[in-house]
Formats: C-alpha cells, sequence, structure tokens
C-alpha cells in the first residue's frame, strides 16, 4: 500500500469531487494520504478533511508565496493548531525564489517561525524550496544548532549537494511525479541513490501528474505510478518501494500512527 505524504484535497480541482478522489486513491491501493495547509484560512477545513476520513491526515502552516499575506501567524499560533489530533505536521513552509511572490525576508522569518514551531511540537517539518538552495540550507542549518527539528524536504527537485545537506541534517527526501519527466534526469539521478531510509512518495496534488497522466489534474491515485516509476529507478520491487516509503512515513509522521 502506498502513502501520499502531500497532497491538497482541499485545492480546486479535488474539492469539486473530493470523496471521488478519496476513492480513486484507495483503489489504486493509497491506504494514507496527508493533506498540506499552505494559508490560514484553509486550516479549518484541511482539518475538518482529516477528521472525516481515517486515512487523511492534515498539517498547519504558511506556504511562501502567501508569507506576506500573514505576518501575524507565529510559532504560537502554529503550536496551538497543531495540538489538533489530526495535526501530524508543520507547513508547507520554506522559501520561494523563483516567483517570489512574497518578500524574501518575510519568507525567511516564516520559515523560521515554522521550525520553532516544529522544534516544539516535535512534528515534521515540511520544507518547500525553489531557487532558494543556499538560504533553505543555511537557515536549516542556524535552526539546527538551536536544538534538532525532524522534516522533510517536499516535491524534492534541486540538486545533489543540497540533497546531501538535508540528509546529513537527518531530513527525509519526497520524490513527485516530476521525477517522471524525460527533462528530469538530474533529479532521477539524485532519487536513485538516496537512502532506502530516508525516501517518501507524494503526489502535491492537483499538481505535477507523474508520466502516464501528464496535462490531467494529478490525483493521490497517481503517488502508485510514481512508485513503479522510482522503483524501477532504484532496481527494486515496487511492493519493496512502497514498504520502504511507508514505513519511512510512520517513523517521521509518528503521531499517525500513535
Amino acid at each position: 500500500m502506498f502513502i501520499d505524504s502531500h497532497c491538497h484535497l482541499n485545492y480546486k480541482g479535488l474539492i469539486e469531487d473530493q470523496l471521488g478522489v478519496l476513492a480513486r486513491a484507495r483503489a489504486a491501493g493509497v491506504s494514507t494520504m496527508l493533506n498540506i495547509a499552505t494559508r490560514e484560512s484553509e486550516w479549518d477545513d484541511v482539518i475538518a478533511t482529516a477528521e472525516r476520513a481515517a486515512d487523511v491526515w492534515a498539517t498547519v502552516g504558511i506556504h511562501p508565496h502567501e508569507a506576506d499575506q500573514h505576518p501575524d501567524v507565529d510559532t504560537a499560533k502554529l503550536v496551538a493548531k497543531a495540538a489538533h489530533r489530526r495535526v501530524i505536521g508543520i507547513g508547507e513552509t520554506g522559501l520561494d525564489y523563483y516567483y517570489d511572490h512574497s518578500d524574501r525576508a518575510r519568507q525567511q522569518t516564516s520559515f523560521r517561525s515554522h521550525i520553532a514551531a516544529s522544534r516544539e511540537t516535535g512534528l515534521p517539518l515540511i520544507v518547500h524550496t525553489r531557487d532558494a538552495e543556499e538560504d533553505t540550507a543555511a537557515i536549516m542549518a542556524e535552526e539546527m544548532g538551536k536544538g534538532a527539528y525532524p522534516g522533510v524536504i517536499h516535491c524534492f527537485t534541486a540538486s545533489g549537494a543540497f540533497a546531501d545537506k538535508a540528509l546529513e541534517m537527518g531530513l527525509y527526501i519526497s520524490i513527485s511525479g516530476i521525477v517522471t519527466f524525460k527533462n528530469a534526469k538530474d533529479l532521477q539521478d539524485t532519487a536513485a541513490r538516496l537512502p532506502a531510509d530516508r525516501l517518501l512518495i507524494e503526489t502535491d496534488s492537483p499538481f505535477l501528474a507523474p508520466v502516464p497522466h501528464r496535462g490531467k489534474t494529478c490525483e493521490p491515485g497517481y503517488v502508485a505510478d510514481t512508485a513503479r516509476f522510482l522503483a524501477t529507478l532504484r532496481g527494486v520491487s515496487v511492493e519493496t518501494l512502497a514498504e520502504q516509503t511507508s514505513r519511512n512515513f510512520r517513523t517521521l509522521f509518528s503521531r499517525a500512527t500513535a
């Protein structure tokens, strides 16, 4: 059974047929889905979805795109909301210098607030980074020096060198459907060598549908296609990859199995 470690079930494209999306995921062999929050206005709805479905869990966080719009979301607010029994992670958070939808300094402040919340609660940090490897690595390392925190680099597309830095800090790395794209050779090379005990899989649905679904709205059920591709890339059976990544998810997101 597969685990989709990162999806957005309350986003346009999935929310209109959420029950159908969940049913198709289960039929595809997906046993667990982590529904990710990106802005404060989503938190209650994301949690409510997790309350309705036993195989769905929730996070609370502010995406770096939204940092400018949430100056009041600090560590205390994140910690308070994360006390809900269906919340198992902090994020997604991080830095995005590709779009620069929010001021970079504001993104960094928000990122640090999320890291502090992860450290305080013990819940894993879900990290988004795009065109911001140097600052992301520097902030994570500096904050790790203040006290360890668990986490995952989601939808990994960064360099192999960044992957190594994340692994050295004890973080996990999650691979999305991007790994199936023809132009993703560097990512494929990195994904092939990641330690088996630090690997997760995800869809980031409704975005980034893997081959053979490119051009369609991505759904959590498509994580099975990414898993099959990744298993071939790594020279293991899809059953082995499913078992490894599911075990890693349960280790990292331990509240889901408590």
